[in-house]
């Protein structure tokens, strides 16, 4: 292993962040339409580096790692989609931090309706916490970096069982490596699995976020280890038995990884079944990749970053991807120092065809580190790390961009046995007539105008959750997967 948990997480940043931004705004598309938001000036936050979550009340929820009413701690705020924001909690409000420290990872709206993320310091080596969407915060869990792991830095899923599932970047049962551990909702943690439990970490070590596919497996990527040191793909059964699926830089000795190495993001499985991610570094280029990868551990590079003069297709993706209702993918890149610009976001398609949608220029943001999060009203939401507009603090941004896709709804969760309990999460849902699951109608509440609450009807079979509103019928993204 080459590098400690707390270099991962820091290192790269503190490389490019303290090159001047210019104060050019972005370059997009004529088809596109970049809105600023918010520029945070530390008082609010500052340096977001997780992606958005939109939850059920129609607000946007989101992290910064910095700032706050303490001046440091970081913070949990929301906003909403057309750029209000409002700070909910400022951490480090308690002695020693114990409530929590430098949150990085994006939040994840449970079935309970609260709001659950982890800090990376705090509370001793970092804290699991939720919070209710109105910002009353309490901890759930404290690291000790001994078994139960320590510095998580990834957001947690929660699994068709109600358990929410995470990662941490130190600690665990053999040494500073990381654990995979799973959680009741209430905070009772087990730790599932210990990284680097073999010599020489083939099993791969510092474990990303993961995701719940619809075999009911976990799949996700670790940083480094595998068999060649430079990361890996796995996945964890429910239960934590973990199966090393692919080792990076397999295609040529670093530098000149074709296949990439060092990944940093989730992975995100698409409708086709298939995985699709990213990788920091390595590639054609040396700037990251854009793969996919089948169930079984089938890697294909899709894109190498770097591939146009200064870099203006983009350079180290530290985010993973999202696929849209037009069944692209989207996702940014963080940049790189000698470009033009201070990172972009882009759409590719399945097959690997990429298209640069904006290139950041400081006063609208500068180096995304989190993906982008598509809110049921079709617009892409988004954060910088750094840049702004704001005089008082090159603290980072939250901005939009629409690309012309229309509205849909979500549910959650997106699986679910008959007689199940689903909340739909939409736009302009007031007046809705009919819910269906695949065609099975199904009984429903309208509770506001951006939430539905429902049960899966009986003869409910896989596939769209369609809502006929006064304004059209809305679909569901992703499909929701009816449970045996």
């Amino acid at each position: 292993m080459k590098r400690n948990a707390l270099g991962k997480l820091s290192w790269r940043i503190r490389a490019y962040t303290l090159i001047p931004m210019c104060v050019a705004t972005g370059i997009g598309l004529s088809a596109q339409t970049f809105t600023p938001l918010h520029s945070f000036d530390g008082t609010d936050g500052a340096w977001p580096y997780a992606a958005l979550v939109q939850a059920t009340n129609g607000y946007l929820y989101g992290t910064t790692s910095g700032g706050g009413a303490n001046g440091i701690g970081g913070t949990v705020f929301k906003i909403t989609p057309s750029g209000t924001l409002t700070m909910l909690y400022s951490f480090c409000s308690q002695s020693g931090c114990m409530d929590g420290d430098q949150p990085f990872a994006a939040l994840v709206q449970a079935t309970n309706g609260y709001l659950y993320g982890t800090t990376t310091l705090g509370g001793g080596y970092g804290t699991v916490f939720k919070t209710t969407p109105s910002g009353t915060l309490k901890t759930l869990h404290s690291f000790s970096s001994g078994a139960d792991g320590g510095v998580p830095d990834a957001a947690l899923v929660q699994a068709t069982n109600g358990y929410l599932y995470g990662t941490t970047q130190g600690g665990g049962a053999n040494g500073a490596f990381g654990t995979i551990f799973k959680m009741t909702p209430s905070g009772m943690l087990t730790t599932l699995y210990s990284t680097c439990s073999q010599s020489g970490c083939p099993d791969g070590g510092y474990p990303n976020a993961l995701v719940q596919a619809t075999n009911g497996d976990f799949y996700g990527t670790m940083y480094l280890g595998g068999a060649n040191g430079y990361g890996t793909v796995f996945k964890i059964t429910p239960s934590g038995t973990l199966t090393t699926l692919y080792s990076f830089c397999s295609q040529g000795a670093n530098p000149d990884c074709t296949d990439g190495y060092e990944p940093l993001a989730a992975l995100v499985q698409a409708t086709d079944g298939d995985f699709y991610g990213t990788t920091y570094a390595g590639g054609a280029n040396g700037y990251g990749t854009v793969f996919k990868i089948t169930p079984s551990g089938t890697l294909k590079t899709l894109y190498s970053f770097c591939s146009q003069s200064a870099c203006t297709d983009g350079a180290y993706p530290y985010a993973g991807l999202v696929q849209a209702t037009d069944g692209n993918l989207y996702g940014t890149t963080y940049g790189a120092p000698f470009s033009s610009t201070y990172g972009t976001v882009f759409k590719i398609t399945s097959s690997g065809t990429l298209t640069t949608l904006h290139s950041f220029g400081g006063l609208d943001g500068a180096h995304p580190i989190a993906g982008l999060v598509q809110d049921t009203n079709g617009k892409f939401y988004g954060t910088t790390y750094v840049g702004g507009a704001s005089t008082n603090c090159n603290c980072g941004t939250v901005f939009s961009l629409s690309v012309g896709l229309g509205p849909f709804v979500e549910t959650l969760p997106t699986a679910g046995k008959v007689g199940g309990l689903i909340r739909i999460l939409g736009t302009n849902l007031t007046g809705a007539t009919s819910v269906t699951f695949n065609g099975t109608a199904a009984t429903f509440i309208v509770v506001s105008g951006s939430e539905i609450t429902t049960t899966v009807p009986t003869g409910a079979t896989t596939g769209e959750v369609q809502v006929t509103t006064p304004h059209g019928t809305l679909s569901s993204n992703p499909p929701f997967r009816v449970l045996p």
